[in-house]
């Protein structure tokens, strides 16, 4: 009440600072349940898409096992198919109200706010993270699943061994994107009383009386903790790339006073 009072006698910056040394803790609560909600919904979103994602590259031709499992893998991808529909065309806002009130009145299963919001994030990053990863194995020459399949490799290991893991390198910007996408979107979970770094905004402004100043404050956090993390990330991507990682021990790459030293004929080394 000290700062309303005070408005006309501070300037911009000074409102800022003292929102920031006086109610700097309520900032500090509310970004670690957001990035909490982000990290936590990020990877078990990217774990189910992982899954989804394989289950709906599996091939369902007519040469492709017994009929039985063919319409059974069918049905699973139909309905795989309407989850990701789903998901991906209906904000999360209004997915976060339906499951909230709809495991109560469904399932009289009254859920938390913050347990409710981390598996609405991840169900939703889930969603995405599918097509993705169907994308990210989809870019994958087909001609390493054949020779695969040609020294007698079943499709599971030949996935686990050799495409997951140049899908999951590809896929790593796109991962990273989404990310940083619910850092922004753990927002709109207020709705459902998590205590998120905007809803702490809103709390302080029945004490200070400063929207301007509040919002803008809590925009810079937005900012420097999805610029950190895309920074971080962008790292990452860098020590995952294999170009750039390995160097070949050739003619252009190791000195030629090294090449002499080993064969001083100037030879091949036979």
């Amino acid at each position: 009440m000290i700062l309303a009072a005070e408005a006309g006698t501070r300037g911009f910056f000074p409102q800022v600072w003292y929102i920031l040394t006086e109610y700097g803790s309520w900032f500090l609560k509310g970004a670690g349940i957001t990035m909490m909600i982000a990290v936590l919904g990020t990877i078990v979103g990217t774990v189910i898409g992982l899954m989804v994602g394989t289950v709906r590259t599996i091939p369902t031709g007519k040469h492709d096992g017994s009929r039985p499992r063919r319409v059974l893998l069918r049905v699973v991808n139909a309905l795989l198919a309407v989850y990701i529909e789903v998901f991906r065309g209906t904000p999360m806002l209004i997915q976060a109200l339906v499951v909230f009130f709809g495991l109560k009145a469904v399932f009289d299963l009254d859920l938390a706010p913050i347990p409710t919001g981390l598996l609405v994030v991840s169900i939703n990053t889930g969603a995405y993270m599918s097509e993705i990863v169907r994308g990210g194995i989809q870019a994958i020459d087909p001609g390493q699943m054949e020779a695969g399949r040609a020294v007698g490799m079943k499709h599971w290991p030949i996935m686990r061994g050799v495409i997951l893991p140049q899908a999951i390198r590809n896929i790593m910007p796109a991962t990273g994107n989404e990310f940083v996408i619910n850092i922004k979107d753990t927002s709109v979970l207020f709705l459902i009383g998590v205590t998120e770094l905007f809803t702490q905004g809103k709390s302080l402004l029945g004490i200070t009386y400063r929207p301007f100043e509040v919002y803008l404050t809590i925009a810079a956090i937005y900012l420097v903790l999805t610029y950190s993390t895309t920074r971080i990330l962008r790292v990452l991507e860098r020590r995952l790339e294999g170009p750039d990682n390995f160097t070949l021990a050739t003619s252009q790459t190791m000195p030629e006073s090294v090449l002499l030293r080993r064969h001083p004929d100037g030879g091949g080394g036979r």
